[in-house]
């Protein structure tokens, strides 16, 4: 009896080592490996099972601060003055949107692309005319994504978009003060369905005209 008692008492460190491997073991499987950047007990699986958003991108794009007005702060594009001391904002202010002077202009981009299509040139064309040919009437450039993104991601690509039609417009010969752009990322769809049919139509750019009041 002694001897079986001394035999258990020598295996007792071998029982104890196979048992804290053994739960290891599972406790790795279950959980999965650490990846850099992720939570301890997020694997890969548990990641793709909640529907991962395709349109993630750079989080780091700078997004322009919204005021109260709907206003965003100015964001220069390559270089045009934007006016910081905000001496345009009254003249804005004062001034009547229309957005169906020019809604069969509205340009359409490809999805996650802020560049602007040959096919839709021609349409900024047009707005470039008017506003050549009428020296107090400015425009307000909307940009829109469709729902796909982050709310983040999807406000800095619509900036980016109503940017990009700016940009053009100035290089038709408009005044760079006389071209504002805000963004509503994917808060204004146009189509609420959730098809490529309907994401195409969100994915825009939109003009609104802004005319100095009547004096009549």
């Amino acid at each position: 009896m002694k001897r079986n008692f001394s035999n258990i008492i020598r295996l007792l460190p071998m029982i104890l080592v196979l048992v804290l491997v053994t739960t290891g073991c599972n406790r790795r499987g279950k959980f999965g490996t650490v990846l850099p950047g992720r939570s301890a007990g997020v694997t890969d699986e548990g990641l793709a099972g909640q529907g991962a958003r395709p349109n993630q991108g750079n989080r780091g794009d700078s997004v322009p601060p919204i005021t109260n007005t709907g206003i965003p702060t100015p964001i220069p594009v390559d270089g045009l003055p934007v006016d910081p001391s905000g001496t345009e904002r009254p003249i804005w202010d004062s001034l009547i949107p229309d957005a169906s002077k020019f809604a069969a202009q509205t340009v359409y981009f490809d999805f996650d692309k802020d560049n602007v299509k040959p096919g839709e040139v021609e349409k900024i064309r047009v707005v470039a005319s008017h506003l050549k040919a009428n020296a107090t009437h400015r425009v307000q450039v909307d940009g829109h994504c469709d729902e796909r993104g982050t709310e983040e991601y999807n406000r800095a690509l619509g900036e980016k978009r109503a940017l990009a039609i700016r940009e053009f417009l100035v290089r038709e010969g408009v005044e760079p003060e006389r071209v504002r752009t805000v963004s509503y990322g994917e808060d204004k769809p146009v189509d609420t369905g959730h098809s490529e049919s309907a994401w195409a139509k969100n994915r825009r750019g939109e003009f609104i005209l802004m005319t100095p009041p009547s004096t009549l």
